[in-house]
């Protein structure tokens, strides 16, 4: 018996639905996350200029974290004043992720207690995203200079010619001068400090042996030392540094607990929705976790470094006090 009008208006409605639900479920399924909330790119403000350490680790992260956002990431440079004026540059801007921060322990916790006056608080003015690599100082030598091999015999021969030796730094109050300055005061040493303008005055400085070494950072020396100018004898991690196993920790050679390193990451305004924060630091942890990329970092002296943006804020809090600490100690201010 052939099916009535009506019957077969049904079938043929329950039909089309049954269809429709397919399609739609069909492609929803097979589709990438939805790109990030707005119709703008995200923008990374650098700290410091091309070509710094801050603006390798940006310019690696930038295209696998704008493949998983789904929308363009782009890199603006505002260096100048210590990093200052990309941070408040973000600061101001509004709290909806569209504007980020490629900030370090420096901008974030150093600059705190170093400016006597600053246009922002660096807590209370942006949101914690997401932590990216920590950054080692190394204790680097010219040989030329100081024929040392060891931390300890560095400390024996300076305090046997106390005032002899000067040391370089990459600036009043910078991670290098306060590196120093605070393994002076555990180990007691007379070293006279010379301020330079930046990282490639200060390595000059101890290329030319106008002063014995430095405290710089690991990927800055990196070269220099492949190519046998400099010997490094000890480094500012609680860990040894992957890039270069074989030189020991400063904490290991006759000083326990010692550290002195930075870290970098991402910050945002104040007042961010928890979601888009969320999605961004899950999105940055993807990008660290890719073996490409979490080998490139280590192979220019990285070291990945994970956290939750809660973490994140107390890491910022807790380095906060810290460095306030020791620049009270070494008594650098700027105005």
């Amino acid at each position: 018996m052939n099916p009535g009008p009506t019957l077969r208006r049904v079938a043929h409605a329950v039909a089309a639905l049954a269809a429709v639900t397919l399609v739609a479920a069909g492609p929803a399924a097979a589709q990438p996350a939805a790109p990030f909330p707005g119709d703008r790119p995200v923008t990374i403000v650098m700290t410091f200029p091309a070509g710094s350490g801050v603006d390798v680790v940006g310019r690696l992260i930038q295209e696998p974290l704008a493949k998983l956002l789904g929308t363009q990431v782009l890199i603006d440079y505002k260096a100048g004043a210590a990093g200052n004026i990309a941070s408040e540059t973000v600061s101001r801007a509004k709290p909806d992720g569209h504007t980020l921060v490629l900030g370090t322990s420096g901008t974030h916790a150093i600059n705190a207690a170093l400016y006597r006056k600053l246009p922002f608080d660096v807590e209370a003015d942006f949101t914690p995203v997401a932590t990216l690599v920590d950054v080692s100082n190394v204790l680097t030598i010219n040989p030329d200079v100081i024929d040392v091999k060891t931390v300890q015999e560095f400390v024996a021969k300076v305090k046997a010619e106390p005032g002899k030796y000067n040391y370089a730094s990459t600036g009043n109050g910078t991670g290098t001068h306060l590196a120093f300055a605070e393994f002076n005061a555990r180990a007691g040493l007379d070293i006279v400090h010379v301020p330079y303008k930046g990282g490639p005055e200060a390595m000059t400085a101890v290329l030319s042996g106008q002063v014995c070494c430095i405290m710089n950072q690991v990927q800055t020396v990196l070269p220099q030392w492949k190519a046998g100018k400099v010997r490094l004898l000890g480094v500012t991690t609680p860990k040894r540094v992957a890039v270069v196993p074989d030189v020991p920790t400063i904490a290991e050679s006759g000083y326990p607990g010692f550290t002195s390193y930075i870290w970098f990451g991402l910050l945002g305004p104040k007042a961010m929705d928890a979601q888009t924060v969320e999605r961004l630091n899950a999105a940055v942890r993807q990008v660290l976790e890719m073996p490409e990329i979490a080998g490139r970092l280590t192979a220019s002296g990285n070291t990945v470094r994970i956290e939750s943006p809660q973490q994140f804020r107390e890491t910022v809090k807790a380095d906060r006090a810290r460095w306030a600490g020791v620049v009270k100690q070494v008594g650098v201010t700027i105005d």
